[in-house]
C-alpha cells in the first residue's frame, strides 16, 4: 500500500475576463509522490481537547474495537534472528521494570524514562546496524544502547550515579555513550539536535573514504523543531547516510498529535526533502528491522537518508513523575492490545512455532536470571568519591591524538544485517 500525495508543478497563467491571471486546469502539470506504507492496520479515531469548568480534558472517538492485526512477515529475518530480536524487548522491558523499582527504593538519583510499548522500534532498529555504522539513541531508546552492547548494569549505574557509571556518576539519567568501541553518540536533551550531529558523523566518514549508515531518532512533538529540519535538510543535500526514525507516539509530553502538525502523516515531511519517507507499524519489530536494513542498505550505497515514521503510543507518561492522565483510558487499551513484546511473543510460539511454550519458559527465565545479577552489580557499586568530580572536564594534554583521514568515498553494496548475521556464529546470551 502506497500513499500518493499530490502537489502541483507549474501553471499556465491565462488572463481572466477581469484582466488577473488564473490557472487553466488542463495546462496544470503534476508530481505524485507515493509514501509506502508497510502497516497492516490503520488506526481511525481522532483525539479532542474538550473544557469542563476550569478543567481542560481529551476526549477520544473512532474505531477502537478492531482487531489486533498480524505481524507482517520479514523478508529478511532468519528463525534464530527473530528470537534474538524478541530476546532485546524482553530484556529492555524488563530492565525498565527493575528501575522503576529502584526509582521507587530510593536509589535512583532524579528521574527515570520509559519506553513501554516503544521496545520493537528501538531494538529491531539497532539490529539492522552493522558495526561500523554509528547509533544516537534518546531516552526511550534505551533497548537500542542493549543491542549496540550496553549492559543492563550500564543502564542502572547510570541513572542511580554510581561511579562504575559510563559516566563515573556525573551524570544521573540517559546521556552517555561510547564513540571508540560501540560507535555510540550520547542522547542530547535539545529535542533534534541529534539529526544534525549525525549528518556530522556521517560527513567525517564520508571525508575519511566511508559511506556509514547513521541511525538516530525523534518524536513527533521534537519533529517540529527547527534543528529538525535544519540536520534533513543538511542530510539530503549532501547525501549522507542518515536513517532517521520518527518515533510518532502520539504525545509530545501532555500534547496530542492533533494538536502538533497537520499533516496526516510525518513521513510526508520527507517529500520536502527530496528524500525516501516509509512508514510502518512500531510495535511490529519485522516491519521496523526490514525497512531499517533497507535504509542502511541505501546509506552504505551512498544514496542518502531516509525518514522512517514509526506508528505506535508511549505506554506511560514523560517521565516516572508524569502519571498521564490527561490521556484518555480507551486509547491506553487499544494499544495495550498491541503490546509489541505481547504480539511477537503470539507470532513466535503460536504463529510460526520457533520456540515452545517450553523454550519460551527458559528464554524469559533465563532474561530475569541475567537481569537479576546485573541489578545487583549496579547496587552494589559503590558512589563516586567527591574529588573524582572535576575529573574529565578537560581534555589534559596529550590525552588524545586526533588526525585527519581525507579520500574519496567510497561506494559499497551492503546485504541486510540479518543476511550478515545469519552468516555468523550462533547466538550468544550472557
Amino acid at each position: 500500500m502506497k500513499k500518493k500525495v499530490r502537489a502541483t508543478k507549474s501553471a499556465k497563467l491565462k488572463p481572466s475576463k477581469n484582466g488577473s491571471r488564473r490557472a487553466t486546469p488542463a495546462l496544470l502539470q503534476q508530481r505524485t509522490y507515493e509514501i509506502p506504507d508497510r502497516r497492516l492496520e490503520k488506526p481511525s479515531f481522532v483525539v479532542r481537547q474538550t473544557r469542563k469548568g476550569d478543567e481542560v480534558h481529551y476526549e477520544i472517538s473512532g474505531d477502537l474495537g478492531a482487531p489486533v492485526p498480524p505481524i507482517r512477515d520479514s523478508k529478511y529475518l532468519t528463525k534464530q534472528q527473530c528470537i534474538e530480536i524478541y530476546r532485546w524487548m524482553v530484556l529492555n522491558r524488563r530492565m525498565e521494570q527493575a528501575l522503576e523499582n529502584l526509582y521507587k527504593q530510593g536509589k535512583v538519583v532524579g528521574g527515570v524514562y520509559f519506553g513501554l510499548g516503544q521496545e520493537a522500534c528501538s531494538c529491531a532498529s539497532a539490529y539492522a546496524l552493522e558495526k561500523d555504522d554509528w547509533l544516537a539513541p534518546m531516552i526511550r531508546n534505551q533497548g537500542s544502547l542493549l543491542v549496540r552492547g550496553f549492559e543492563p548494569r550500564d543502564m542502572m549505574m547510570q541513572y542511580m550515579a554510581k561511579a562504575g557509571s559510563p559516566t563515573k556518576g556525573r551524570d544521573g539519567t540517559s546521556h552517555f555513550g561510547d564513540i571508540y568501541k560501540r560507535n555510540v553518540v550520547s542522547p542530547i536533551s535539545m529535542l533534534g539536535d541529534l539529526i544534525p550531529v549525525l549528518a556530522g558523523v556521517a560527513l567525517g566518514a564520508r571525508l575519511q573514504g566511508k559511506n556509514v549508515a547513521v541511525m538516530t531518532y525523534i518524536g513527533d512533538g521534537g519533529q517540529s523543531t527547527g534543528v529538525t529540519y535544519e540536520g534533513i535538510n543538511f542530510a539530503a543535500v549532501q547525501d549522507l547516510g542518515l536513517v532517521l526514525f520518527v518515533e510518532s507516539n502520539l504525545w509530545a509530553y501532555s500534547t496530542p498529535s492533533e494538536m502538533q502538525y497537520r499533516v496526516k502523516d510525518l513521513a510526508e515531511r520527507a517529500i520536502a526533502y527530496g528524500i525516501p519517507g516509509v512508514i510502518v507499524d512500531g510495535t511490529d519489530a519485522c516491519q521496523v528491522y526490514d525497512v531499517a536494513s533497507e535504509a542502511v542498505a541505501r546509506a552504505h550505497r551512498g544514496e542518502g537518508p531516509t525518514l522512517i515514521e514509526a506508528k505506535m503510543m508511549r505506554m506511560k507518561g514523560h517521565a516516572i513523575h508524569d502519571a498521564a492522565d490527561y490521556v484518555p483510558k480507551p486509547m491506553f487499551e487499544y494499544w495495550r492490545k498491541r503490546d509489541p513484546i505481547t504480539r511477537f511473543e503470539n507470532y513466535l510460539v503460536n504463529v510460526k512455532k520457533w520456540l515452545s511454550p517450553q523454550e519460551h519458559k527458559a528464554l524469559i527465565a533465563d532474561v530475569e536470571s541475567y537481569l537479576e545479577k546485573e541489578r545487583e552489580v549496579a547496587v552494589n557499586s559503590p558512589m563516586p568519591a567527591p574529588e573524582t568530580a572535576e575529573g574529565g572536564v578537560y581534555c589534559e594534554e596529550g590525552c588524545h591524538e586526533i588526525k585527519p583521514k581525507y579520500g574519496m568515498p567510497k561506494v559499497r553494496v551492503s546485504k541486510p544485517a540479518a543476511a550478515r548475521k545469519k552468516e555468523e556464529a550462533a547466538i550468544h546470551f550472557k
